[in-house]
């Protein structure tokens, strides 16, 4: 597909996107209502790559959130979440930074302090090394309502075989060639088992 100067794997346009209600860009003229449509293409941007990581943060968010509102529009910006994992460990880092990017969750002070008496604020929303069961915790601010979640990619990949082939000692020009389209081929059959490779717990 290309969009402008930019091509990418046609099967990104494929993948269900997350629709939000933000009420900030809606106070601010950002979007109508605040909607905002937030697809797999936009985490591939911020992130600034497409991989089993960045799919299966793409995936817990979605899940979670349906879980979560089920028919209602998730509120951007009123959601915390939770992550087992310190940043440095397993890129969870690279997790956070797509969940934050999907429900407006900031890490400490990084992010929006709000208007006055902190309306819209995003502060203290999104946290790592959480002691708990799962790997990530979604929760609604205004019901209190949580949902944990499980990514589990080795259940229909093994990405680790897939980079060895290009990076390995026996790595072949041939191999190295084709990784970028195998690597791409790997992340859509992720995004394509999302209820194999998601665990929801409510």
């Amino acid at each position: 597909m290309i969009k402008g100067n930019m091509k990418y794997p046609e099967f990104f346009d494929t993948i269900q996107p997350i629709v939000l209600q933000d009420e900030l860009a809606g106070f601010l003229g950002s979007t109508e209502k605040g909607i905002i449509e937030m697809g797999y293409l936009d985490v591939v941007k911020m992130a600034g790559h497409s991989c089993g990581v960045v799919a299966g943060a793409y995936l817990m968010a979605q899940k979670a959130l349906a879980a979560l509102y089920g028919t209602e529009l998730p509120r951007r910006g009123h959601i915390k979440v939770e992550l087992r994992r310190e940043p440095e460990t397993d890129n969870a880092g690279v997790t956070g930074s797509v969940l934050a990017n999907i429900t407006g969750a900031a890490f400490g002070q990084l992010g929006f302090s709000g208007l006055q008496g902190g309306r819209f604020g995003r502060r203290n929303l999104l946290f790592f090394g959480v002691d708990m069961d799962a790997d990530v915790r979604f929760t609604r601010l205004d019901s209190g309502k949580s949902v944990k979640v499980n990514y589990r990619p080795g259940k229909v990949v093994v990405p680790r075989n897939i980079l060895m082939s290009a990076i390995g000692p026996e790595a072949t020009e041939e191999s190295k060639a084709t990784f970028p389209q195998r690597w791409q081929a790997m992340v859509k059959t992720i995004l394509e088992h999302a209820d194999e490779v998601i665990e929801i717990i409510e």
